[in-house]
């Protein structure tokens, strides 16, 4: 009798270079807009660039990291299509978990930039163009980094929405990534702040005291 054959399903098929494609694209946004962005606050490349036009410049900015989400997106989709899927992914229920997490991570990617603006969004600190206040309105008071948590969400959607187990593995990466990155952003952006503060408080006592 011949020996029973058990049937194994691929999870995640690594000889396919759209997989690191995808994986190099997620990791090059953050890295790309820290490198740019911190050399625009400490040099005033972008500025320069524009003609001393510091919004124009941020807009520029935002343009190029917003066409850099497209590239990646499509990228991740073309990944997801080389990779197998898994059966228990393709279960309705799993579906309807997908598309709330898309649902999720679009209302939080979307009312994060309503409140914030376009510079808000998009580095406008680093130009020197800040926020009067901190913003805790929804989605701040649910969570700190609305912008990378959506996103998260949604890469976590599409991959149960295709079934793929492979989405999961970039969703991971894609979180890991955000986290780095918020390690970086977080502190710099917060001494930006302070900066403005001690600026403002050192002009105060100056006015005082020409009084």
């Amino acid at each position: 009798m011949a020996p029973l054959e058990v049937p194994t399903t691929k999870l995640v098929d690594l000889n396919q270079k759209s997989l690191f494609l995808s994986a190099c694209a997620i990791a090059f946004n953050p890295l790309f807009w820290n490198i740019v962005a911190r050399q625009e606050y400490h040099n005033k490349i972008l500025t320069k660039l524009f003609g001393g036009r510091s919004q124009t410049a941020c807009y520029a900015l935002a343009l190029t990291i917003f066409s850099l989400g497209l590239v990646r997106d499509f990228l991740y989709e073309r990944a997801l299509r080389h990779q197998p899927s898994y059966p228990l992914l393709e279960l309705d229920e799993v579906k309807y978990l997908a598309y709330a997490l898309i649902a999720v991570g679009n209302i939080l990617v979307v009312s994060s930039t309503w409140m914030l603006g376009i510079t808000g969004t998009f580095l406008g600190d680093y130009f020197g163009i800040l926020m009067d206040d901190i913003v805790t309105g929804f989605p701040f008071n649910i969570t700190d980094a609305p912008m990378y948590n959506g996103s998260t969400c949604s890469f976590l959607g599409t991959a149960l929405l295709y079934g793929k187990p492979a989405g999961i593995l970039l969703t991971a990466w894609v979180f890991v990534v955000y986290q780095i990155a918020l390690k970086y952003e977080n502190p710099f952006t917060a001494g930006i702040y302070a900066k403005r503060e001690r600026e403002r408080a050192a002009a105060k006592k100056a006015g005082k005291k020409s009084q």
